[in-house]
């Protein structure tokens, strides 16, 4: 089983890459940020320390995070979200971790695919076989954005600005797909490099 990270910038298309990949090859896909809502959970690894650090006030009734709230509280607050990060990153590594351990004891997975949008901040280049960069121009992606999730110009900038550079990502990851084209050309390169493990 080969496992591979997939990062990119935000807007660049790692969503319709891993639909696409899920769809047609025998693997199995983690997405960190589905991974971040589980060790929120009631009686999982991040719950107690977040309203403890955080305050009763971002609990529902049924004792769930409100996201809104916790948001709304660390929004602004650069130390505040250094500390959250700080709790709720490493338990989904620690989560990641036990689930590649699990897929390795499956028969007959061919791939397990990661996806963070911090892979290579976080140290992931250590866990898995090799990091893919999902790439697309910064023009692309900013009408993607606009698109799909309404949001502002000076909005789109804020987030690109605490990205890493393109730069930075190419020289990290083996593997560039190209997602800034027709989705037909980057099943294409999808393709062409997973058969080359099969």
């Amino acid at each position: 089983m080969k496992i591979i990270g997939i990062t990119g910038g935000i807007g660049s298309g790692k969503t319709q890459v891993l639909a696409y990949i899920g769809k047609k090859y025998n693997c199995r896909i983690l997405l960190a940020d589905e991974v971040a809502h589980k060790v929120k959970e009631p009686g999982q690894e991040c719950h107690q320390a977040l309203a403890k650090l955080l305050g009763p006030e971002i609990l529902m009734p049924d004792g769930q995070i409100d996201r809104a709230a916790m948001a709304e509280k660390i929004f602004s607050d650069e130390t505040l979200l250094r500390e959250v990060n700080g709790l709720i990153h490493p338990a989904v590594k620690k989560y990641i971790l036990s689930a590649i351990e699990r897929a390795r004891g499956e028969e007959g997975l061919d791939f397990l695919f990661i996806e963070a949008a911090l892979l290579i901040e976080d140290g992931y280049g250590e866990i898995v076989d090799e990091l893919w960069y999902i790439y697309a121009p910064e023009p692309v992606r900013r009408e993607r954005l606009k698109q799909s999730r309404s949001y502002s110009e000076e909005k789109i900038t804020g987030i690109f600005g605490r990205q890493l550079s393109e730069a930075e990502y190419r020289k990290h990851c083996r593997t560039v797909i190209d997602n800034g084209g027709g989705l037909a050309d980057t099943y294409r390169q999808i393709d062409r490099k997973l058969e080359e493990y099969l």
